[in-house]
């Protein structure tokens, strides 16, 4: 029935709902509180104000768009440890924890009117997750734990595993979100580099300075010489990821053209050159052996024989020869290859120490009870004065023979089957060259983690948990049909 008291052409706008009543009200309640803090706080009020409106927006984004989530906890991945050296005593790892959290929140609630489909998780690496986190778990029973603070500062071994793996399987689904995942690290790999430029060329700040001060210029300042560290968790993880990036994004460069090719190659040769001024030994094996397995994964007889022929070139450049030894970098990197070494030696000699006292412990000696960091939990215990170095020393200490069998499995299964299908199964040339690059710089990572524990620290962390799902995943990214111009750029 039409009412001819109304005009059909009046439409209300969208501004007119401010005029009811409870809209009013709301506004003017929210206005006086705002009053209310900016006049008790002040200027502290006003930022947490700023604040409070930023996260707002934040989660509104977060619930709608949850891959927001995944993108910013590669992110904090990234400065999370640096920020703790300006503002320490903040637990600002558990903010990754949230960020993990949220993001689950935000995927079960942005599909809340419709069934969830958990399918592309459905996978044989989330089941070999969970049986590493249910054995994570399991060692709060180890017999030989002493304190569960400690395993909570060693919980990411476990947790951040099991939840980053099926997140990235949910979220990273097309090409378009793979690159997107690339552009984000590259963008924090840059900055990376720039801060480690800065702490060479120009120096490091107050924050930086106190943070040396404080016992880590015994490892970071050798003969005068300053290892840089850039925002990363000390020398040895900057040197370590920078030359991950320098893999990955250097062989990814040769799926892209324009601009795209200038920032993926800007990011990869920033990062060799941040590998090497970060004056770590044993981040060369990165690149060494990362383009070695992605000659090997290209199957072209030409590229394996020049491909090997510069890793040999390379070898007998730091092994046998002297050349740039007036270099800081450089020689230090050539000290790599060399057996005696001494700090090799004091890691052999560790290494045998260990061996006698996990020979009646197969399931170590309990998650965050070994090395330094275990000093603040267990002061007297034996294995916080025994250094670890090695990831792989590290998983074996900590959770024992059984541990680290369990551990290299899941590795050697991933990269395996991985490698397998992109050498067999994939078609698509530009997706067998984004893949490679990434089991490329996953076996580089690998590599340097028997030097230094590189794997499972942030900021590698995140990014290596994220790369194994996605190569174990390939068939998603393989489109066959592809532009002319695209197949002629990879043939090239």
């Amino acid at each position: 029935m039409i009412s001819f008291n109304s005009n059909p052409f009046d439409k209300n706008s969208g501004s007119a709902s401010i005029t009811k009543p409870r809209t009013l009200l709301l506004l003017l309640i929210a206005a006086v509180l705002f009053a209310v803090i900016i006049a008790k706080l002040e200027i502290v009020g006003l930022g947490i104000l700023f604040a409070l409106i930023l996260g707002g927006i934040y989660l509104y984004k977060l619930f709608t768009n949850p891959i927001l989530g995944f993108f910013t906890a590669i992110g904090l991945n990234f400065i999370v440890l640096g920020i703790a050296r300006y503002i320490p005593g903040l637990p600002l790892g558990f903010g990754i924890d949230g960020i993990l959290i949220l993001t689950y929140l935000a995927l079960f609630f942005s599909r809340f009117k419709e069934r969830i489909d958990w399918s592309p998780a459905n996978k044989d690496l989330t089941f070999l997750a969970a049986i590493w986190l249910l054995y994570c778990i399991f060692q709060l029973a180890n017999p030989e734990a002493r304190s569960v603070e400690a395993w909570i500062a060693g919980r990411g071994i476990g947790f951040y595993f099991f939840l980053f793996i099926p997140l990235t399987f949910m979220l990273i689904n097309t090409n378009k979100k793979l690159d997107l995942f690339l552009y984000v690290w590259g963008v924090f790999s840059i900055l990376a580099s720039m801060k480690g430029m800065i702490q060479l060329f120009v120096g490091v700040d107050a924050a930086e300075q106190a943070w040396l001060n404080g016992g880590a210029a015994q490892t970071h300042i050798l003969f005068g010489k300053l290892r840089i560290f850039s925002f990363m968790s000390d020398a040895g993880q900057f040197g370590a990821n920078e030359g991950l990036a320098g893999v990955v994004f250097i062989i990814y460069s040769m799926t892209k053209k324009g601009l795209s090719k200038m920032f993926f190659l800007t990011v990869g040769i920033l990062g060799i050159y941040g590998m090497m001024i970060s004056g770590t030994r044993g981040s060369i094996s990165v690149p060494m052996a990362g383009f070695m397995t992605y000659f090997i994964l290209s199957k072209n007889l030409r590229v394996v024989s020049l491909g090997f022929t510069l890793i040999l070139f390379l070898f007998v450049f730091f092994k046998f020869t002297m050349i740039a030894n007036g270099n800081d970098q450089i020689r230090r990197m050539r000290s790599a290859f060399d057996p005696n070494e001494p700090s090799l030696q004091v890691r052999l000699k560790n290494q045998e120490i260990l061996k006698g006292y996990l020979a009646s412990r197969p399931f170590g000696g309990g998650i965050g009870h070994a090395g330094d960091k275990a000093q603040r939990f267990l002061p007297n215990a034996f294995l916080s004065h025994v250094a670890t170095d090695s990831w792989y020393v590290m998983i074996w200490a900590e959770m024992g023979i059984v541990g680290l069998t369990i551990h290299l499995c899941i590795l050697f299964f991933v990269i395996g089957k991985a490698s397998y299908k992109v050498m067999f199964k994939i078609r698509d040339p530009i997706a067998k060259q984004k893949l490679s690059a990434l089991i490329a710089g996953l076996m580089g990572i690998l590599a340097a983690s028997y030097g230094n524990a590189v794997f499972g620290t942030m900021p590698t962390a995140l990014l290596m948990y994220a790369t194994i799902a996605i190569i174990s995943n390939p068939e998603t990214f393989d489109t066959p049909l592809i532009e002319e111009g695209d197949a002629q750029l990879i043939k090239s």
